[in-house]
């Protein structure tokens, strides 16, 4: 890691994943001094998450596609002499009244909860901190065996290590048939692939599609792969139960209608050991939201951060790339990450030129056509308001604090909770360890059931945390521990 500057660095990177990474290299071309924080040990964010060399992996390559414009990617970075601060688990940005700048707080270590207090002192900051997965609850799903289809990908990428056995891949998006791909080619058996969306809705943007090629070829190349392993993919269908005593013996799956509803005595069981589940991802934005910055919906019913033409917020100085503005893929994100380097030095230095450059302007020619796709994309999985009606009563929806739906509704039906805030006051759902993340958008969807609302997508929360944090440290204040 290099030295500390006396001085804050020009620009601090919160997250190094595509975005990031692209950011700090193109920042560090044009000049300025740059601080990568993460939580992870290494570079490459949830996307290029690679195993740790103790695991002696002879082909990493073989579990990433563009594996080898990454690792160029990841050697700019290294030969840049940006300061990489991994381990470095970031709970709030605040801004000096004085004199403008920036302080990055965060703990540093393998565990936030017993990090130890860190400052970062910035002229500008990027925010590239990617997204998590979105789930919809369904009677079983806290069995053991069902785990996120992200998550399933990241233990096969990071641990080179399989859920199970027999897996079924489900929930909707893209993201699944990388994931299933991916699972097969490791060993698994993927008795099925459960798309609860159909792929017509595409065809409601040819234009996007046809200036996307290259995600095409994507599709067509996981597509290929289910075929060769001779893997189902059955849409507009869903996991609608789990089954099991100790961990998942079997799933049942159910036709959906075009409003999601399960359709009565479609109902299949499929015997699995494991079931990879998620609808999408969800913009990271706690850091932002936390400062004021304007959100927008996107059409797959969550929140991202509203940005200008050159990346920049609603918050002078904090600028964002890749998941953080919407899901989209590595290769927005990198665009994203450049084009807002660019605009931070143009800012920095005075020379306004810069963003009209035939450089930017090119990538942002690119990242307009990158992000057509990848509204046309999230239209097409957006969730349908019928889901609700797969969840008996019984079935928990907040994990943590183990409420239920049948608790929800009456918050809703009764008491006339409308939204989150509302039903988490009156039944704790939403304040447990993970602070909504998880049940979030169910308990947002069930409070809007039967309302005016309809299918209205949960507001952007916004937590006064990102991470969780000791007392001890909230007790210091946020201006006492060194400052890296």
């Amino acid at each position: 890691m290099a030295s500390a500057p006396s001085e804050p660095y020009d620009l601090a990177v919160i997250g190094a994943g595509p975005a990031g990474l692209a950011g700090a290299v193109t920042a560090r071309t044009l000049g300025l001094s740059v601080a990568l924080l993460d939580a992870a040990p290494r570079t490459g964010g949830q996307y290029f998450r690679h195993p740790a060399p103790g695991l002696g992996a002879a082909r990493p390559q073989a579990l990433h596609h563009d594996w080898a414009e990454f690792t160029a990617l990841r050697r700019r970075f290294e030969e840049s002499e940006a300061a990489h601060l991994a381990h470095h688990h970031v709970w709030t940005v605040t801004r000096q009244d004085d004199d403008g700048t920036w302080t990055v707080h965060a703990l540093t270590g393998p565990d936030a909860a017993s990090g130890t207090p860190a400052r970062v002192r910035a002229r500008a900051v990027l925010l590239a901190t990617g997204a998590y997965e979105r789930q919809l609850p369904f009677p079983g799903w806290t069995l053991p065996g069902v785990v996120g289809a992200g998550g399933a990908q990241a233990m096969l990428k990071a641990g080179l290590v399989l859920p199970g056995r027999r897996i079924v891949v489900a929930g909707s998006g893209p993201l699944l048939l990388a994931v299933a791909s991916s699972l097969a080619a490791a060993g698994a058996r993927v008795p099925a692939v459960v798309e609860a969306s159909g792929y017509l809705g595409y065809a409601r943007s040819p234009r996007a599609l046809a200036t996307s090629p290259h995600k095409l070829l994507e599709a067509a190349v996981h597509g290929s792969a289910l075929l060769r392993h001779r893997t189902p993919l059955r849409t507009r269908s869903a996991v609608t139960e789990v089954h099991g005593t100790d961990r998942v013996e079997a799933v049942t799956v159910s036709r959906l209608d075009r409003a999601w509803r399960p359709v009565p005595g479609t109902g299949r069981r499929i015997a699995c050991d494991a079931l990879a589940v998620g609808h999408g991802l969800v913009p990271q934005i706690e850091l932002a939201t936390g400062l004021g910055c304007a959100t927008r919906h996107t059409p797959d019913g969550t929140h991202a951060l509203a940005l200008d033409a050159l990346q920049e917020t609603s918050v002078p100085g904090l600028w964002a790339a890749g998941e953080t503005g919407g899901t989209g893929g590595w290769q927005l994100a990198r665009t994203e990450g450049e084009l807002a380097a660019i605009a931070v030095a143009a800012r920095l230095r005075g020379l306004p030129a810069l963003t009209r450059s035939r450089r930017a302007r090119d990538l942002a020619r690119r990242r307009d056509r990158m992000r057509a796709f990848a509204d046309a994309m999230a239209a097409a999985h957006a969730p349908g308001p019928g889901w609700t009606s797969w969840l008996p009563d019984d079935t928990e929806v907040c994990r943590c604090e183990e409420v239920t739906a049948g608790g929800i509704r009456e918050a809703a039906g009764e008491l006339g909770a409308r939204d989150a805030r509302t039903v988490k006051l009156l039944t704790r759902a939403g304040m447990g360890w993970c602070q909504g993340r998880m049940c979030g958008a169910a308990v947002a969807c069930l409070a809007a059931s039967g309302t005016a609302q309809g299918t209205v997508p949960p507001s952007a929360e916004r937590r006064p945390l990102a991470v969780p944090v000791p007392l001890g440290t909230l007790a210091t204040g946020p201006e006492e521990p060194g400052t890296t």
